[in-house]
């Protein structure tokens, strides 16, 4: 941030309404809210350099955002690149598998009736009940 404002944010601070006066407010924080506090700063030297402050994490942000898509395109091309290359040996691989003997198939694996699945869930419902102990009684006597 700078020492001064610059002119043009302290015109869009004069622009703003005031719901958008007590967002860009309610977005403040750290030194720039404690010296709006104290009396330091104006409200719209404040608001301006919030603004300010605002676009230079925008800028710094796509910055960052536009390095991140340049890195994902060209690891797209790589991969591209490495998917032509082994499609010719696949087609070299198909011709040397089309000769060769299939696998036999799997045998199928058996399924469980779901009425055998309902007497377990059951079982476990109708599980006895422990007896409760009983309460033990003190020994008051009446009257005392």
């Amino acid at each position: 941030m700078t020492k001064a404002n610059k002119p043009d944010y302290l015109d869009k601070v004069k622009q703003l309404s005031k719901i958008e006066t007590e967002r860009l407010l309610s977005r403040m924080g750290g030194k720039l809210d404690r010296r709006l506090e104290k009396g330091k700063l104006s409200q719209e030297e404040a608001l301006a350099k919030q603004l300010e402050l605002e676009d230079e994490q925008l800028q710094e942000w796509r910055r960052v955002m536009y390095s991140l898509k340049k890195k994902e395109e060209a690891k797209e091309a790589k991969n591209k690149a490495k998917a032509s290359a082994p499609a010719k040996k696949a087609k070299a691989a198909e011709k040397v598998k089309a000769t060769a003997k299939p696998k036999a198939a799997a045998k199928p694996k058996a399924v469980k009736p779901k009425s055998a699945a309902k007497p377990k869930a059951a079982a476990k419902l109708k599980a006895p009940a422990k007896p409760k102990a009983p309460a033990k009684k003190a020994n008051v006597e009446p009257g005392k």
